[in-house]
Formats: C-alpha cells, sequence, structure tokens
C-alpha cells in the first residue's frame, strides 16, 4: 500500500484552498492522505473522511503521530460530512475537498474488483458492509434495467447491446468476475476481450455505471455539497476534483445554484485541469477537472 495513490491537481488544490495555519480543513475524500498531508505540514489541521475502511487504516498508520492532534480520521461517506463534521468539531472551517472517484489502491487490488485489467470477484463496493455488489446488479437486472443504468451512468453508445449480451450470457452461468465482464463486453462491440486498448476504452464506461450505482455516488454528492458550503466559515472555500462528466455536472450545476442564492461565488468560470507534465506522469490525471467555490 506504498503506492496507494498519488494526488491529483495538488498545487493547484492547495493554492485553491489558501492553506493557512491553524485553520480547519475537511479532506471527505482522503485516500490515501496525499492531499491531507500537504495541508498538515502547510500548518491546517484536517478532518479526513472516507468510506473505505482500508484507506483510514492506511492514513492512521502514516499520520499515527498526528493523530488526534493535527488530523481527526473518520470512516464515513461525505454524503453525512455535516454531522460528521460537528461531532468531530469541525464547523465554519477555512477549506473542504472532495476528490472523487476511485483510489489507485483501489484500482490495483484485484479483490476490490473495481479494475477491468485484473481478474477479481465483481464487487466494487468502497466500504464492504454495503449491501449490493456488482455482480448483483449484473445478474439481477433486467435486460431493460441494465440498458438504462449504462446509458445513465455509463453513457455508453452500445448500452442495449451489451445488456443483452450480459442477460444471454449469464443463463449459461452467473457473471461473478471483472473478466467475465470484460467478456460479455467485448462480444458486444466484436473485439477480442484481451485487445487491451480497445477494450480498456468501452469497458471503464461499463465500470463506472456499475461502480456509481454500486455506491450511490452520485446522490452522494449531491447530499454532501450543500452540506459542506454550510460548513464553510466566512471566505471559506470547497474545492472538488471531478473525474468524469456526470460528476461536474453536478458540481458545476450546484456551484451555480449557490452563487444564484447568494451564498458566494464561483473562483473558477472554467475547471482547472492539470498541466501536460501531470498528465504524461499520471494517467489517472488526464480527466480530472478542479472547480473552486467561496463562500460570502
Amino acid at each position: 500500500m506504498s503506492k496507494y495513490h498519488i494526488p491529483v491537481l495538488l498545487q493547484e488544490t492547495l493554492t485553491a484552498l489558501q492553506i493557512t495555519e491553524g485553520k480547519k480543513y475537511i479532506d471527505a475524500t482522503v485516500g490515501g492522505g496525499g492531499h491531507a498531508s500537504e495541508i498538515l505540514r502547510l500548518g491546517g489541521k484536517v478532518l479526513g473522511l472516507d468510506e473505505d475502511q482500508d484507506a483510514i487504516e492506511y492514513v492512521k498508520e502514516k499520520f499515527k503521530v498526528q493523530i488526534g492532534k493535527e488530523l481527526v480520521l473518520v470512516r464515513g461517506n461525505f454524503r453525512d460530512i455535516g454531522r460528521i463534521a460537528r461531532e468531530s468539531g469541525f464547523e465554519n472551517v477555512a477549506g473542504i475537498l472532495l476528490d472523487l472517484g476511485v483510489s489507485s489502491y483501489q484500482i490495483d487490488t484485484p479483490q476490490r474488483g473495481f479494475s477491468f485489467m485484473h481478474e477479481g470477484p465483481l464487487d466494487m463496493r468502497m466500504h464492504k458492509e454495503t449491501a449490493v455488489m456488482a455482480k448483483d446488479l449484473v445478474n439481477g437486472l433486467t435486460e431493460g434495467e441494465l440498458t438504462e443504468l449504462f446509458q445513465k451512468l455509463g453513457e455508453e453508445p452500445k448500452a442495449r447491446r451489451i445488456a443483452k449480451i450480459i442477460v444471454e450470457d449469464r443463463k449459461i452461468h452467473p457473471i461473478t468476475t471483472t473478466r467475465e465482464l470484460v467478456s460479455s463486453i467485448a462480444k458486444a462491440y466484436k473485439v477480442r476481450a484481451d485487445s487491451t486498448g480497445t477494450i480498456a476504452h468501452i469497458a471503464s464506461r461499463i465500470f463506472q455505471a456499475l461502480r456509481i450505482a454500486v455506491n450511490d455516488e452520485l446522490h452522494a454528492l449531491e447530499e454532501a455539497l450543500p452540506q459542506g458550503i454550510a460548513l464553510l466559515g466566512s471566505g471559506g472555500r470547497m474545492a472538488v476534483i471531478t473525474f468524469h462528466s456526470l460528476e461536474d455536472r453536478i458540481v458545476k450545476k450546484s456551484f451555480l445554484r449557490f452563487e444564484n442564492n447568494g451564498v458566494g461565488t464561483i473562483l473558477t468560470k472554467k475547471p482547472i485541469l492539470p498541466s501536460d507534465y501531470e498528465e504524461r506522469e499520471n494517467r489517472r490525471a488526464r480527466s480530472a477537472k478542479l472547480r473552486v467555490f467561496e463562500k460570502l
């Protein structure tokens, strides 16, 4: 887990949040602690949240000297950020960060089932106590429901065809592994399941749709944003890093609504994108967008 996660848009995020010594910040997706560590280094106090217990345990070990002093860690979903922050003494904070998506550790751990590049169970749960796994959706939803899921959450142009083949294939035996799902997707596009470049582009949309559905990610984001704004003190800033259009659309519309309601000001009329250098060094950064809002 030493390579848990490379923080995306790190300097841009720190600049946006205007880290000030002694002030309080919330990293609502603490992951491997990449952003949080820099906030701590600059003198900020951090409340770190993550739904993934593996992430919490990793950060506890990494920052054990600072736990309870400069750093408070809580396992929880950011949809509960308001309650968790109040219980932890983090109100009127100077900044909040949401770095959305999947960590490098989650993708590279086959048994988590997040990646089409590794053979593993079709799981995709951020929190292991979540009742529904990806395999439950793949094997339990009707063809029409799968089509709608892939269209809405994956923006997949061949959603209907993929759903049809999944239903046909699961009649032979349940689809329970990542490779079995990739095989069904490959059939829909009439490509080889091991044609790495082609299948990666296709499968990523289906895996995204399932991951979002399993973890109810979009609803959680919609619930978290207004709670986060309410936790900010005057002049406090919220920074959100998204990795696909569905998330970015929610953040953009929410920030516009906050601004129109006189809550504050959007500081990024256009999202901040990673530099060419960062994209070369960190493949995960390629689709990242950073939006920032300042509360009045």
